[in-house]
């Protein structure tokens, strides 16, 4: 039965691929355009080349590691993830390079003919990460039949996923900061402006840090909740369940890309989201004709269709605390007629009321899921882990809608620097306006589903070390605790640091453009800015920058679990998550918040562009944007990283630790 698996992540992969050949036959539009969309594509696989060799180095020395101290196979597993969760981003963010300009051309004729290519654009990323995922998965399972050595294949992943989401972070915020506070603070230009010498890197950003890394990020989870299913489900004797349900929801995910439709009102913010409710509808309808055919326990089902509607209902939560026409991001940008500094009060007070609610639907999802499966007789911690799975089980809807998002807001910036008509720009901004929600509906979900993965992971390093609970008041357990805890916030100041000073390099670059390239500022005719340097300077520094915050978080769980052994590794596991939690809310809600707080403003509101209650909100959106784009969602696969780290070498911490020699 577990090989509906594999056969569903080949049908994903198929419709994926036809996706890519409808999208590339598509008219690009004008020379200009495909000028412009040639140096994203230029800037973005020039990136993507030179993270991946620096990569490579360190996946290498990993799998030499695993190999020699863990498992023969395990270091060949380990690499295996790593590369398909490469290739799944890379796949995904070729087709957002080509969907771009011609979503930008297609506004030409209306919402109608661009909105298609957009979401189907961002619809192959969707399908290329489950496909590529579950078919990984199945793979190393069917050769193995063993879910510990799977657990090689998420490691691989998730490590590949915290390098591309923190450097893919540092290079977006990096561009877009350089381009906005200079451009728009300063030179009183719009944000697309080709005068900008940032605009083309900003442009590049979009993709290498919201299409290859939110992918890489949701694939990571997706992989960790299924392999920590299995590890748990193992225990119960039905270990391939989570492969039949991770297949029935590649299959429904499918189904939802292909029935989405813009509609004769021409709203794309209503047709993603009726792409997802119908998505969560067929796949409880299909999962709950499999429960019955195949004769699992009914417990299974409840549990995860539990965490697939919390997943929704905190995605809702999300959008409320960070939608353009909802009271928080009005509120704050009503604040900014007083000043940048009462707008970054506003929206980080509203960032912090926003954890509460989505906190409490975890706990809650949690719950419901372990109660549910204890009432049919089943371990209630494999109902929580099937939550997980619930909640990540239509990923591919999920990351399609997500990468819709970075793909029309590119459209919108070639139609601005191609000096389209205003109203093909504003076909662009309408569909840009839904994609800005959809990605913040997104990360809540992306969040959402890291919580519940990484509690699974936990119950499965739990199980993998027989230790099924921990006391608290432990000495070695409470210092665990506390040094989790200060793990999340830690890598948080070091990836916006590594923003801070990149952009600081960046603004020192577009000021010296302005200044000492005649003709620049006043827009002259065959005046042209230095776009090739602000690429290098946001490429050289993200990768420069992102390898000590990747790095320090393993090398940190190793410390404590070679040092306190398991028991404190099970506190610093338990702190991390919830700390992890608590700072990947907070700065993802607030960061959104910011950026449409702006937006409400620039669309005539308290003086609308160019005004000083925009030059407050463009300060706090600066604030915002590594607190959304860099950190928040970087946290998610922090969280998942350390706790398979745990999970993988946990027979060396068994064997091999300070405090149980030092104890005799």
């Amino acid at each position: 039965m577990w090989l509906l698996a594999p056969v569903s992540a080949v049908i994903s992969i198929a419709v994926g691929t036809l996706l890519y050949v409808y999208v590339s036959k598509q008219d690009p539009g004008t020379e200009k355009m495909k000028d412009i969309a040639s140096a994203i594509k230029e800037g973005a696989d020039a990136f993507l080349k030179r993270e991946f060799t620096i990569l490579a180095y360190f996946v290498a020395v990993m799998a030499v590691a695993l190999s020699i101290f863990i498992d023969p196979v395990m270091g060949p597993t380990y690499v295996f993830g790593a590369i398909c969760s490469g290739l799944a981003g890379f796949f995904g963010m070729s087709v957002a390079l080509k969907a771009n300009v011609r979503t930008a051309n297609a506004s030409k004729k209306g919402l109608n003919s661009a909105f298609p290519i957009a979401f189907r654009g961002g619809a192959v990323m969707g399908l290329s990460v489950v496909g590529m995922a579950l078919l990984g998965i199945s793979v190393v399972y069917g050769i193995t039949r063993n879910p510990e050595v799977v657990l090689g294949y998420s490691f691989g992943a998730s490590a590949m996923a915290l390098f591309a989401k923190a450097g893919g972070g540092i290079y977006t915020k990096t561009a877009d900061i350089g381009a906005d506070l200079v451009g728009k603070v300063e030179m009183d230009i719009p944000e697309d402006d080709p005068r900008n010498p940032a605009v083309i890197a900003d442009n590049v950003g979009d993709n290498v840090g919201d299409v290859a890394g939110m992918g890489a990020d949701l694939f990571d989870s997706y992989v960790a909740s299924i392999v920590a299913g299995m590890i748990l489900g193992r225990e119960l004797g039905i270990e391939q369940v989570p492969l039949v349900f991770a297949g029935l929801g590649v299959l429904a995910s499918v189904v939802g890309v292909v029935v989405v439709r813009v509609g004769k009102k021409g709203n794309p913010g209503k047709a993603l989201n009726w792409g997802t409710y119908f998505t969560c509808i067929f796949f409880t309808i299909l999962t709950f004709i499999a429960t019955y055919l195949l004769k699992f326990n009914m417990g299974i089902w409840i549990s995860t269709v539990v965490g697939l509607f919390a997943g929704v209902i905190i995605g809702i939560t999300t959008d409320y605390y960070t939608s353009i026409d909802r009271p928080p991001a009005i509120k704050t940008a009503e604040a900014s007629q007083t000043g940048a500094a009462i707008n970054i009060i506003t929206g980080f007070s509203y960032g912090l009321i926003s954890m509460f609610p989505a906190l409490l639907g975890i706990g809650l999802a949690s719950a419901a899921a372990y109660f549910a499966a204890e009432a049919f007789g089943i371990s209630g911690v494999y109902g929580v882990s099937m939550a997980a799975i619930g909640m990540l089980s239509i990923v591919g809807m999920i990351v399609a809608g997500d990468a819709y998002g970075p793909i029309s807001d590119n459209a919108k910036g070639i139609a601005e620097q191609a000096g389209l008509p205003e109203e093909v720009i504003d076909v662009a901004d309408r569909l840009d306006a839904a994609g800005n929600t959809s990605k913040a509906i997104t990360k809540g979900f992306a969040i959402g589903a890291a919580g519940l993965t990484v509690i699974s992971l936990l119950a499965a390093f739990q199980v993998l070390t027989n230790r099924m609970g921990f006391d608290l008041m432990r000495p070695e357990v409470l210092t665990g605790i506390f040094v989790g805890i200060s793990v999340p916030p830690l890598f948080s100041a070091l990836v916006m640091l590594g923003v801070s000073r990149n952009a600081f390099r960046m603004i020192e670059e577009v000021r010296r453009q302005f200044k000492e390239i005649p003709g620049l500022k006043e827009g002259k005719e065959g005046v042209k800015p230095d776009y090739a340097r602000c690429v290098d300077i946001a490429t050289t520094g993200a990768l420069k920058e992102l390898l000590p915050a990747s790095v320090i978080s393993i090398i940190i769980t190793l410390a404590v679990g070679f040092i306190g052994g398991i028991d404190a590794l099970g506190g610093f596991l338990g702190g991390s998550i919830m700390s992890g939690l608590i700072f990947a809310l907070l700065m993802a809600n607030a960061g959104g918040l910011w950026d449409n707080a702006k937006k409400y403003i620039e669309a005539g509101a308290y003086g609308g562009k160019g005004s000083d209650a925009h030059k407050a909100a463009v300060i706090g959106d600066t604030v915002g944007d590594p607190f959304k784009d860099t950190a928040g969602p970087s946290l998610n696969t922090l969280i998942t990283v350390m706790s398979l780290v745990a999970s993988v070498f946990a027979v060396l911490f068994v064997k091999y630790n300070l405090l149980a020699l030092l104890s005799g």
